[in-house]
């Protein structure tokens, strides 16, 4: 059973996720951020916050293709 807080905690991750794959990290990371306030410790909405912040910095190349490119371990 999906709890009330999960259900918004999920709408705010697939909000977030549609908008960073159309290279909107700003947008995007507004809603990651906005997943964390109801669930703290949710993992994937902390991973794509940390990507979006870090595209905000360094945008990725013209022809990306959503995928995330560790450059260290």
């Amino acid at each position: 059973m999906i709890t009330p807080e999960l259900q918004s905690v999920l709408e705010q991750y697939n909000q977030g996720l549609s908008l960073y794959k159309k290279r909107q990290f700003q947008e995007a990371k507004m809603f990651f951020e906005k997943a964390l306030e109801i669930i703290p410790d949710d993992g994937p909405s902390k991973l794509y916050l940390e990507r979006c912040e870090h595209f905000i910095e360094e945008p990725p190349p013209e022809d990306w293709d959503g995928v995330f490119v560790m450059k260290t371990k």
